[in-house]
């Protein structure tokens, strides 16, 4: 598995000594999947607007966030915690990254068109490892439904 991320990161993502960015990416597809399956059901409507996430967020094209997520999956699979992944994020991200990257993972929780308590249970975890105030994380929550109420 550390061959193909490895080869992953070298085919997609080039980057510079001091830029992390390959394994930044990985670390925050790996957080953003961990919402996608925290329901047990994968809905192939959040499947989708994770795709969608990643090609917008990291500007990559269809094949690279394809493998970058089936990579991502493979991580969040074998890992034993969130450890490896928040830390990367929090020493990388500032706060409001950190904020937005909350956001990305509510939009992800209602791209089915309903919150399980699972997926708030997980978000609301991922949000204290991330060290988001609990004031952002509801402010951010209540963000997102208005956005959906305002679009339906």
């Amino acid at each position: 598995m550390l061959e193909a991320i490895q080869q992953f990161f070298q085919r997609s993502l080039v980057t510079s000594e001091e830029d992390n960015k390959p394994a930044l990416e990985l670390a925050t597809a790996a957080l953003l999947c961990e919402v996608v399956r925290a329901d047990y059901h994968h809905d192939s409507r959040e499947l989708a607007a994770l795709r969608d996430m990643l090609v917008r967020h990291f500007s990559l094209d269809e094949a690279a966030v394809d493998e970058l997520m089936a990579l991502a999956r493979q991580e969040v699979d074998s890992a034993v915690d969130h450890y490896q992944f928040v830390s990367l994020i929090k020493e990388r991200y500032g706060y409001e990254q950190r904020m937005e990257l909350i956001r990305l993972m509510w939009q992800l929780a209602y791209a089915d068109g309903e919150l399980s308590p699972l997926e708030e249970h997980r978000i609301r975890r991922l949000a204290d490892l991330l060290h988001v105030r609990h004031s952002d994380f509801i402010r951010t929550k209540l963000s997102v439904q208005e956005t959906l109420s305002g679009s339906s």
